[in-house]
């Protein structure tokens, strides 16, 4: 298959993850993360985010999310979220469904929830007719691929914690944020009062898994029971483990996260060089988001599969990965600059 733009969810896998599944292959060993392999991974995640925090592996991003969910809320509760973010748009009301809970969204021009957009939300507290506020969530980078600040997230969080609710944060692609913003993972999640935290890898380079961190002692009660009702135990544990072992050794993560940003950076600018596309927002991660003409998009998805943001609008989504080369950027958009001639031409 040609590489596309469509995800970072297309890509292969690192070497050094493979590697590790296949020496995790050997031999028989406890089932349900009773292992020494998770052991290893969990104290990976704790010299990560901090001693406090305690990791539960899960199949994938919907089911750290709706974990999270879950451990924060009941069916009374609801979360307030920007109505673009992947609980609300992309999950098929799983958390909904799963844990009961009503998700409060808020419109906004860039993925970014601020205090005041979340005010409106914040009333009802201890009136029985109303779903009560419990929790706020973001996604670090956003689903716009824009980034919160340190400030911004702190200011949430503790918004949040003055209402007696928690701060949960999808990170999908956290790693990509980590690196833009020149935080460490801990600065940018647990020293920032996030109590909760969704922890991607297969956006940039694992084969299958997520990891659902708990970072307030206080959520740590019987997670566990919770992720068993969910479906969301592995009995083969390990094999997610390890890759999270791998991913967090030697900085694995930081390679295919700078490069895949830096992949972003350069189709932003050879993009916005073509007369007739519009870049929507600003690049801070690893995806680029365009206005161009509506025969020019579809026609180059003939070529390069990529989504339609906003089919209304004529927006697009191009997404960089781990192992996008400067070539696939080079071919992509000597064909994107080929169809706009003709587009210009013919009116």
């Amino acid at each position: 298959m040609r590489r596309g733009f469509g995800s970072d969810n297309h890509s292969g896998v690192y070497p050094e993850v493979l590697q590790a599944i296949a020496q995790a292959n050997v031999e028989h060993a406890l089932a349900y993360g009773d292992d020494e392999y998770t052991a290893r991974a969990v104290r990976k995640i704790k010299e990560t985010f901090g001693e406090q925090a305690n990791p539960y592996f899960v199949f994938n991003g919907t089911g750290a999310n709706v974990l999270c969910i879950d451990t924060m809320c009941r069916s009374h509760h609801a979360v307030i979220c920007a109505d673009t973010a992947h609980i609300n748009v992309d999950e098929c009301g799983a958390p909904q469904r799963a844990v009961g809970c009503r998700l409060l969204t808020v419109p906004t021009h860039d993925g970014k929830l601020t205090p005041i957009l979340v005010q409106q939300h914040l009333h009802g507290f201890g009136f029985e007719h109303h779903s009560q506020p419990r929790a706020i969530s973001i996604t670090q980078p956003t689903e716009l691929g824009t980034l919160y600040t340190a400030e911004e997230i702190r200011a949430l969080a503790s918004l949040a914690h003055e209402h007696g609710m928690y701060m949960h944060l999808d990170g999908a692609r956290l790693a990509n944020a980590v690196v833009a913003t020149g935080l460490s993972f801990r600065q940018l999640t647990t020293d920032l009062g996030i109590d909760c935290l969704s922890f991607g890898g297969t956006k940039n380079g694992l084969m299958m898994g997520e990891c659902a961190v708990m970072l307030n002692p206080t959520l740590d009660v019987e997670v566990r029971y919770r992720r068993k009702q969910l479906t969301q135990l592995l009995s083969k544990m390990r094999f997610v483990a390890v890759q999270f072992e791998a991913y967090l050794t030697d900085e694995l993560w930081r390679r295919g996260a700078t490069h895949s940003n830096h992949m972003a950076q350069l189709l932003k600018e050879e993009v916005s060089r073509i007369d007739g596309v519009r870049i929507l927002y600003p690049v801070q991660a690893n995806s680029v988001f365009a206005q161009l003409p509506r025969p020019v998009w579809t026609a180059l998805q003939q070529q390069y599969f990529f989504y339609d943001w906003n089919e209304a609008h004529d927006e697009v989504r191009w997404m960089c990965s781990f192992d996008t080369t400067e070539e696939d950027i080079r071919q992509f958009v000597a064909a994107l600059r080929e169809l706009m001639e003709k587009y210009r031409a013919g009116h």
